[in-house]
């Protein structure tokens, strides 16, 4: 996943950089899906964006906190998220792990601090990347003036996992973009946002404005380059 963006030794740009000497890290994401009553896939991404908001702005993460240095090496390379489904006993043991659960209407998304790519703990290499595909048994309400809204690309098909991690992506460059005061009150009000597929125009038209962008990287599903995400953000306009 890449950004243009004028900061220096950005982690989404495209081209080769430092960041890529470093050793990588990723940040995982277990959704649950149980078979009975699995989540709306809207729901699903609005919970794990949200969830990547709680885990930086989270005290362990930050300073010298607990999870501060991993965060740090994580965001030094690329960022890269992975998002893990889980059920039952599965379930558990991810909830076991040091973590956080965020919870939407009817989604659960447990977020952990980044671990190195190749180093996931055992309870959670052995979940399944696919099987994520969820629907939304009614088109989603127009979000509420005000509300940030994560835009997504109305040509590009995903998966649920991949979306989710996607809209984690542009939940992370809206905060970055955010002054302190700004990330302050949008923690303190509980990181409202919405996630809706944009109309064709209205997309062209989001991706010339100037607000964060997502490109991904193209490893899996898309082609490298594709713009996934605008993360529209009251306070960026």
């Amino acid at each position: 996943m890449t950004y243009e963006t004028s900061v220096p030794e950005s982690p989404f740009r495209a081209e080769p950089s430092a960041r890529d000497e470093a050793p990588q890290f990723v940040l995982p994401l277990v959704v649950r899906i149980e078979r009975a009553a699995p989540p709306a896939r809207t729901d699903a991404l609005e919970t794990a964006a949200r969830a990547v908001l709680v885990l930086l702005s989270d005290e362990r993460a930050l300073g010298d906190g607990a999870w501060a240095q991993a965060v740090r090496d994580w965001q030094d390379a690329r960022i890269r998220k992975v998002v893990r489904r889980a059920r039952g006993a599965e379930w558990r043991r991810a909830e076991a792990l040091d973590g956080v659960t965020v919870t939407g209407a009817a989604a659960e998304v447990r977020v952990f601090p980044p671990v190195p790519l190749d180093g996931w703990p055992k309870d959670l290499v052995k979940l399944q990347v696919s099987g994520t595909d969820l629907d939304d048994p009614e088109p989603p309400a127009r979000p509420a003036p005000g509300t940030p809204v994560l835009w997504f690309n109305p040509g590009l098909e995903m998966s649920a996992g991949k979306a989710m991690a996607q809209a984690g992506h542009g939940a992370q460059l809206a905060w970055w973009e955010l002054t302190d005061e700004r990330r302050a009150a949008w923690r303190d009000a509980g990181f409202p946002l919405a996630v809706r597929t944009a109309d064709p125009g209205r997309w062209r038209e989001l991706v010339d404005s100037g607000l964060p962008l997502v490109r991904d990287a193209g490893f899996t599903e898309i082609a490298p380059g594709s713009c996934t995400v605008v993360a529209d953000h009251p306070a960026l306009r």
